[in-house]
């Protein structure tokens, strides 16, 4: 994402000049009062729909991996394959925004997951029928990623459309993610060993059309911006930067994001892969990975219990731990101890992400939620795709222990940066005075 021109300095939340939602209904015994408690009948759609997707969206590495490599493709081919996935969405989640406020977020979830279905299914009967050609892997890839753009920027606006309690919807949707993270791979590597990997892209088609029939049969009522006058679009595109600019809070932490994205979560992927499967073997990097995935869960859990009254900076708080995880793996530490820093890493990322999605939903107003959360995904999307790809030339140079240092002293000044910031610090939960 573009980083703001003004100065430097994050100006005082009093500036912003757009009003946030309207505060939440108070929370009853058994949930929010009025609302039929969190698993109603339109969450309970969602929910399956995320997860199955979620799930869905996990094999798809290994798909691509597993039919590649075995039809003879070079390395590379995989990475190609990924990006051509990666691209489209960071590309076109930003127009993937402007229409979920022209015709829904709801029937352009239901489109997206239509097109991946297509697109799933061709991968399928290709896979199955031999060696398809490099071409048509990076061109329905390609398909893959421009349905994710057109379905993430509606996931934003349509949790508080399903729960009057928006925390704990997202808490337990990142708890699911957290498993099917887990889930997705090892499923997808069991299958491709008793199958095929086009039997791996049958079900992640199968997925994506359980996800559209969920979401299909949501009955959700009808927003009052839903039937709204709309501009062009370029115009609504424009208006949607000007909603993201006008308030500090938010412009603030997607900025700071921009570089932890770059310098942090980017290069912590692979600079992970490469030292535990060096030192321990690939067996122990997939137990991490695992670590990690129960860590979020952890984090998930936590975020159902704590309501702290400033999200922003409790979610802040709990980030050191991930320089944690970072300093061990740089030092070598034995794997137990590697062990403890991704469990560390994996509750506080969960902790932010619930308070950050959380914070977005409550203080921005419904009509311009989906166009703002698609800049904050195409910005970390981005990112976090540049700081991947520099990682292994940079640790090459640098080496990867020094570079690990670098990126955990980085987390801390992002830490300091979330802090210290006004807007960001003093920004109090949605519903309190």
């Amino acid at each position: 994402m573009e980083k703001p021109t003004e100065t430097a300095s994050i100006p005082d939340a009093s500036r912003d000049t757009r009003p946030p939602s309207p505060p939440l209904p108070p929370l009853g015994p058994l949930g929010p009062v009025g609302s039929g408690g969190l698993w109603n009948r339109n969450f309970r759609y969602f929910f399956v729909a995320r997860t199955v997707a979620l799930f869905g969206d996990g094999m798809i590495p290994v798909a691509l991996t597993a039919g590649l490599l075995g039809a003879g493709r070079p390395a590379s081919s995989v990475g190609f394959a990924l990006a051509a996935w990666m691209g489209p969405l960071a590309v076109f989640v930003l127009f993937g925004g402007v229409l979920a406020d022209r015709f829904t977020p709801r029937r352009m979830m239901i489109v997206a997951d239509a097109l991946r279905l297509v697109g799933a299914s061709v991968l399928a009967v290709t896979f199955a029928l031999g060696n398809p050609p490099l071409w048509s892997v990076y061109v329905l890839s390609s398909i893959a990623g421009i349905g994710a753009a057109l379905f993430q920027p509606g996931v934003a606006s349509t949790v508080p459309r399903v729960s009057t309690d928006v925390q704990r919807a997202n808490a337990v949707l990142r708890v699911s993610e957290a498993l099917m993270t887990m889930a997705g791979p090892a499923f997808a590597g069991v299958l491709v060993g008793l199958a095929s990997t086009g039997a791996v892209y049958a079900a992640n088609a199968a997925t994506f059309a359980v996800s559209g029939a969920c979401l299909f049969l949501m009955r959700l009522a009808p927003a009052p911006h839903d039937d709204a006058i709309r501009g062009t679009f370029t115009a609504e595109l424009v208006g949607g930067w000007r909603e993201f600019r006008a308030r500090s809070w938010l412009w603030g932490v997607i900025a700071v994001w921009t570089v932890y994205g770059f310098a942090v979560l980017g290069p912590v992927l692979p600079l992970t892969a490469v030292l535990v499967t060096q030192a321990h073997g690939s067996g122990a990097y997939g137990m991490l990975m695992a670590v990690n995935g129960a860590g979020s869960v952890v984090g998930g859990l936590m975020a159902l219990r704590l309501r702290p009254s400033h999200p922003l900076a409790a979610g802040a708080v709990a980030l050191p731990l991930v320089a944690v995880s970072l300093v061990v793996l740089a030092l070598g530490m034995p794997l137990p101890v590697l062990a403890a820093g991704q469990l560390l890493a994996g509750a506080a990322a969960a902790f932010w992400l619930v308070m950050w999605s959380t914070t977005v939903q409550t203080h921005v107003p419904p009509e311009a939620l989906n166009r703002l959360h698609a800049y904050d995904v195409a910005g970390s999307l981005l990112m976090v795709a540049a700081g991947r790809a520099l990682a292994g030339p940079v640790a090459e140079a640098v080496g990867a222990p020094e570079l690990l240092v670098v990126a955990a002293v980085i987390n801390m000044v992002v830490v300091a940066v979330l802090l210290v910031a006004r807007p960001i610090r003093q920004l109090r939960r949605a519903g309190l005075a």
